[in-house]
């Protein structure tokens, strides 16, 4: 997920009045989420080298937050009301196969070209998507940021076809297939006006319960073979975006308001890189950074909204 859609989601309508607002704090959660979302990068693909699979990786992402968000669901019972085929639809678009798919991708791709062809794209696909599919025609500075973006990732995925490291390329494809599966996720999201608990349902309890007994009875696991420091790692990790990244974020629509989220999570694709160079020993062309840069400045002109619609 990414900031430029933030609206998308089931923040729409949290926003508070002005007097009761607290910016700082808005500031301070939507800047904590950035580090959040830029570290998932980095903890994943470090997941995606070690001994573990990205089978159990995926075992310790949905049977953890299954088992912390269990109780939450059983006191709230937010499965009324709700049609058990869009808990199920859900479930999919970003649920079991979106997880799979996006950390399949890291075993191919360096960590940047997670926040650059899944994060950093999905805005225009959203976009797209929402014109198609709910006739909301975009303005036309939300169309350039659109157009930077996909230049942007076009820059970036010439850098990958002649990367030295073998397979980049698919990497990237795969997380535009995530991507594409979590705008349509989003979209839905808003159409059918999902509420965080809801969410917890579907992509927590649900997945969960589907995907831990098919992963300890068919898929094949090297859990017993990986050290604790691995377990603990991606144990911890992989739970924080859904569980606490989700929260942080909704604080910040509160405060500061949607487009103020978005612009600051805007900064996601690139911290990921520098994160990726830094403690990953990464090294991106220079035509990545380029386009890391153009992608960037494209989520920003997505985000931005008039003042009457903000």
């Amino acid at each position: 997920m990414t900031a430029a859609n933030i609206d998308s989601t089931n923040t729409q309508g949290a926003e508070t009045p002005k007097d009761a607002r607290n910016p700082a704090l808005g500031i301070t959660a939507a800047i904590i989420v950035v580090f959040i979302w830029s570290g998932w990068l980095i903890v994943t693909k470090v997941g995606a080298e070690s001994t573990l699979t990205i089978f159990d990786i995926a075992a310790l992402r949905f049977g953890l937050s299954g088992l912390i968000a269990l109780p939450i669901v059983l006191y709230f019972k937010p499965w009324k009301g709700m049609p058990i085929h869009r808990i199920a639809v859900l479930a999919v678009l970003a649920g079991i196969p979106y997880v799979l798919v996006s950390y399949a991708a890291f075993t191919f791709a360096p960590a940047a070209y997670g926040g650059v062809f899944m994060n950093g794209v999905l805005p225009a696909m959203t976009l797209a998507l929402a014109w198609i599919w709910l006739k909301e025609r975009p303005r036309s500075l939300q169309v350039g940021g659109a157009a930077l973006i996909i230049a942007g990732a076009s820059l970036a995925a010439i850098d990958a076809s002649a990367s030295p490291v073998s397979g980049a390329w698919i990497g990237g494809l795969l997380f535009l297939v995530a991507a594409l599966g979590f705008s349509v996720y989003m979209i839905l999201n808003r159409l059918w006006q999902v509420t965080t608990l809801q969410v917890l349902l579907s992509l927590s309890v649900v997945s969960g319960m589907i995907y831990v007994p098919i992963w300890y009875l068919f898929l094949p696991s090297a859990l017993a073979e990986s050290a604790p420091s691995q377990i603990l790692l991606q144990g911890a990790y992989q739970i924080l975006p859904n569980l606490v990244g989700l929260n942080l974020l909704a604080l910040a629509v509160r405060n500061v308001g949607a487009p103020a989220t978005a612009a600051i999570m805007s900064a996601v694709p690139s911290l990921g890189a520098i994160l990726g160079l830094v403690l990953l020993g990464e090294a991106l062309g220079t035509t990545t950074w380029v386009g890391i840069m153009v992608l960037s400045l494209g989520i920003l002109l997505t985000a931005i909204r008039p003042r009457t619609a903000a």
